[in-house]
């Protein structure tokens, strides 16, 4: 008696995850490569950038809300951790924390002041609390003013682990990145992603079927501006450094950018916009100077209107396009 077995094809749950589960090993696997073959300290400029651009994509991408006061979580952040590191002598890994949870009251009250409006008064308001951050770390005495805090000790991680050495430093940014981007990518993939989309497509509607909207908004300001934070306490401890740059209304536009041109709503786009805007900053600011930045809003205006989704929204749907014309 033999007995046969039906092989059946696999869901489309089933593909995504499989093909999920092969890119991100393809991702640690070149992780782990990268800092033997590139300058470790461009690698976790890229790291902390990238982890930026993704906490920003989550409000903007998922929930549709413009914050162009994300310099002010990233930069609160890194003054936090850099303050705490150097004068209290705070393991790394608490003082990155501390400065998420400082960044992510930030993110409680800014959500708190702008959600009450939309569209461009949401923006303004805040563009003008990021502002008020800015002030106080030019007069506050414990941030060193226009000096920023410097010569910050990157310490020992857990105590134990000295993260002066680069490469070291390196595979602690990378697995903060890696954590963080897990966390990104599990949010917009549950319950809350979905209703957050909901919210972004079609308010009313969501409004219309019994969701708390403003509670939903304002826990995404939350943890978008966590994250912010998590990537400014990095910086900070990569570079030694905390200054007034990093709570420049000039780095929200930074990070718009990099979510614009790599992909705003996808998952990889801002990853792929941070590093193409860092590597272009680090080869071009020895070349041709305070040009850079023009150069820069020239390639904004050309994704704007040659890649309207984002380079990786095109390939994204030009795969969805071949897709479809096969099923035809």
């Amino acid at each position: 008696m033999t007995t046969t077995t039906t092989a059946y094809p696999a869901t489309g749950a089933e593909t995504r995850w499989s093909r999920q589960t092969i890119g991100y090993t393809l991702l640690i696997a070149a992780g782990t490569i990268l800092p033997f073959v590139v300058y470790p300290t461009f690698l976790m400029k890229v790291l902390c950038f990238a982890l930026f651009a993704c906490a920003f994509n989550l409000l903007l991408g998922f929930a549709g809300l413009l914050s162009f006061g994300h310099a002010a979580f990233f930069g609160a952040a890194a003054y936090v951790c850099a303050g705490l590191s150097k004068h209290y002598g705070v393991t790394p890994e608490l003082a990155i924390l501390a400065g998420g949870g400082v960044a992510a009251v930030l993110g409680a009250l800014f959500g708190a002041l702008s959600i009450r409006r939309s569209g461009i008064y949401l923006t303004m308001i805040t563009l003008a609390l990021a502002q008020l951050v800015f002030f106080f770390a030019v007069q506050l005495p414990f941030t060193g003013g226009e000096d920023g805090l410097q010569g910050v000790p990157r310490g020992k991680l857990f105590g134990l682990i000295d993260l002066t050495n680069n490469i070291t430093m390196y595979f602690f940014v990378f697995a903060v990145f890696g954590a963080g981007f897990w966390l990104i990518h599990r949010t917009i993939n549950s319950p809350f992603g979905q209703v957050l989309k909901a919210i972004r497509e079609n308010e009313p509607r969501a409004i219309s079927l019994g969701y708390d909207v403003a509670r939903y908004k304002l826990l995404a300001f939350v943890l978008s501006a966590f994250l912010a934070g998590v990537a400014g306490g990095m910086k900070s401890l990569v570079f030694q450094l905390a200054s007034l740059t990093d709570a420049h209304w000039h780095m929200s536009g930074e990070v718009v950018l990099m979510t614009l041109l790599g992909g705003l709503g996808t998952l990889f786009g801002p990853a792929v916009g941070a590093f193409t805007i860092v590597a272009l900053e680090n080869e071009l600011a020895d070349k041709v100077g305070p040009w850079v930045t023009v150069i820069m809003g020239v390639i904004f205006v050309v994704c704007v209107l040659a890649f309207r989704r984002g380079l990786v929204g095109e390939l994204l749907a030009l795969r969805g396009n071949k897709v479809a014309q096969q099923g035809h």
